[in-house]
């Protein structure tokens, strides 16, 4: 095996598959601008490597990814202080859930652990979801003020329906891994002292597989069910600057640093 590190992000390589290892532990995998920027490069690296023929997504220690990172204070800020959320989202995470969805290659996202906000969408953004019985997956977007992002405005419905989207979206309630696999946000559960075996089985099966067949099925489900893929990133990147610069958005990152419930007022 082989291993690429970058700051915040390992590239694992056994035979054909690669796995993309989120190694930021100390944080449940949360998204700072360094992780973004390294998440990037990690995808680019694995779709131009013609060995790589799966790719594997996972995360170090107890979590897959707990979304933004909401004490970085590094990223880009607008004229008036607040965190510049359509520049992030345009320009480095549209990025990578575009090169995952479309990438010629399998891609299996092996949830370790809580799959939140963005790290759900992360997820989402596979070919297949297998998940430990202990995860969960939660669209936490609405408990601090904003709208759901990275592409989960479109991929959950797209896996769960309308009805259940809603309720994820608006709720923000934790989903286990069994009620996710019930709901069809998944493809499987798997008990925790057999997961990387079973996730080692499938990348291998698929790594040996025929590629350029994955390949042509991933451009026809995309060009069926994600042909406005793009319109909806960038409607979600919209309306998340809107949501930034509400009060609520202040008050829901307060609360969450502060350890307390949110006060919304509604504006």
């Amino acid at each position: 095996m082989s291993t690429i590190e970058l700051e915040t992000i390992h590239i694992k390589r056994r035979g054909g598959v690669a796995t993309i290892e989120l190694a930021r532990p100390e944080t449940m995998n949360a998204w700072n601008k360094q992780f973004g920027l390294d998440l990037l490069q990690a995808v680019e690296t694995v779709r131009d490597n013609d060995e790589v023929r799966a790719i594997c997504i996972t995360g170090q220690g107890r979590g897959f990814s707990s979304g933004a990172d909401l004490r970085d204070i590094s990223d880009e800020q607008t004229p008036n202080g607040r965190p510049d959320v359509y520049k992030v989202l345009t320009e480095r995470y549209h990025p990578i859930i575009t090169g995952l969805r479309t990438m010629p290659k399998p891609v299996v996202a092996a949830v370790n652990g809580p799959a939140v906000g963005i790290g759900l969408s992360l997820a989402l953004a596979a070919d297949l979801v297998v998940a430990k019985e202990s995860a969960y997956f939660l669209l936490a977007f609405t408990n601090i003020g904003l709208v759901p992002d990275g592409g989960s405005s479109l991929f959950v419905p797209e896996r769960v329906g309308f009805t259940r989207a809603i309720e994820m979206a608006m709720l923000g309630e934790k989903i286990p891994a069994p009620q996710a696999l019930e709901w069809n946000l998944i493809n499987q559960v798997v008990a925790d002292d057999a997961f990387e075996a079973t996730v080692d089985r499938l990348l291998d099966r698929l790594a040996s597989g025929a590629t350029a067949s994955y390949a042509g099925i991933k451009r026809q489900l995309n060009a069926w069910l994600f042909a406005k893929m793009d319109d909806q990133l960038e409607l979600e990147a919209e309306i998340q600057r809107e949501m930034a610069a509400s009060d609520d958005f202040v008050e829901g990152v307060m609360a969450f640093l502060q350890k307390r419930g949110a006060n919304f007022k509604g504006r």
